[in-house]
């Protein structure tokens, strides 16, 4: 079912760096591929998706997505990242294991289900920017679609599907508090200020907890304060990394924050919102049937910008991404091409968006 294929595609996107924002190479290559196996490729930047034949208004529409984006090699590869390299059924190589191997057995599950009927309409959507939650990602690919009534999201995942994700609120605080020299105990030292909230922010717990994600975790991260050693601070910054759950949205959160501290808060987004998808729902009830674990996720993903219901699931270890000699077990991708067709092919049920 394509396994060859799949993997000659992976090691010529390994061979091209494709940096978040500068994916324009691996998308073209891409793009080329596709529509060598004779399929129309709708290109809006660096997002690149095709609608299997026989589209039907009808029909629900299912999404099979990945992303074609890396982060950049960390310090430490005893390999060339960008050269693809097989060992001891291992490919080795940036981006094979996240989110390569998933990309490539999606689109290999796409070819076989649609070459036949399925009571959905089906879409493959290739996007950038994933791993900056970029605004001309997945978010902006999805504008152009029709209404979407559940998406399969390519992660490493061991092949489990995480039907729950944390979300991400990031938080830049600001303690206030007045100039005066050190010497003379003088003014409002903006670090003590800052310290109280700090203190909130390291021992507050929400009550709401879910069983698959548990509490949302909230992390001071950053802290910057001080001009020299003699003055006392009036302003003191610092940073709030907050993982949420399915019980609160970041709007909601951010505004409960707000009662509790002194510091200026300001949020740098509210678009990455934790996800849950109902274990009723007619994918999960058959990856249940076929011996797969839902479990919650703690990592963020393209889950996060769609507001429809969604599972990750794909080939590879989440443990591998983002280090050094990343890499991807061969047999993984044929595992994974057959479990997603397994999964997929005459899904029922269902619910038109």
């Amino acid at each position: 079912m394509f396994f060859y294929e799949s993997i000659d595609t992976l090691k010529g996107m390994i061979a091209r760096p494709s940096f978040s924002r500068e994916e324009a190479a691996v998308a073209t290559y891409l793009q080329d591929t596709w529509q060598a196996d004779g399929y129309e490729v709708c290109r809006k930047g660096n997002n690149l998706w095709i609608f299997a034949p026989g589209f039907e208004t009808h029909k629900p529409t299912l999404l099979l997505n990945s992303h074609i984006d890396t982060v950049r090699p960390v310090a430490g590869w005893t390999k060339d990242p960008f050269l693809p390299q097989e060992d001891n059924d291992r490919l080795y190589g940036l981006g094979s294991n996240d989110a390569g191997a998933s990309l490539v057995s999606l689109y290999a599950a796409f070819r076989t289900l649609s070459a036949k009927e399925q009571p959905y309409n089906l879409i493959f959507l290739a996007s950038c920017e994933e791993e900056i939650s970029g605004k001309e990602g997945v978010e902006s690919a999805l504008k152009e679609l029709p209404p979407i009534a559940f998406a399969l999201v390519g992660e490493p995942t061991g092949m489990h599907p995480a039907i729950a994700e944390k979300g991400l609120m990031v938080l830049d605080c600001t303690a206030i508090g007045k100039a005066g020299h050190a010497a003379r105990n003088e003014g409002l030292n903006a670090i003590a200020e800052a310290m109280k909230d700090i203190a909130w922010f390291h021992t507050h717990r929400f009550p709401e907890q879910s069983d698959l994600l548990g509490p949302v975790r909230m992390s001071v991260t950053m802290i910057h304060a001080g001009t020299q050693h003699n003055v006392i601070p009036d302003r003191c910054e610092f940073t709030v990394d907050i993982r949420t759950n399915e019980y609160y949205t970041n709007e909601r959160l951010f505004a409960l924050i707000r009662d509790h501290v002194q510091s200026e808060i300001k949020a740098r987004s509210f678009r990455l919102n934790s996800s849950r998808t109902d274990e009723r729902h007619p994918f999960v009830r058959r990856a249940l049937m076929l011996g797969k674990q839902p479990f919650g996720s703690p990592t963020l993903s393209d889950q996060a910008l769609m507001p429809f219901p969604s599972v990750k699931i794909g080939p590879g270890d989440s443990a591998r991404s983002h280090t050094a000699d990343e890499y991807i077990c061969l047999p993984e991708i044929r595992e994974a091409i057959e479990t997603y067709v397994r999964l997929l092919d005459g899904l029922d049920g269902l619910t038109i968006a």
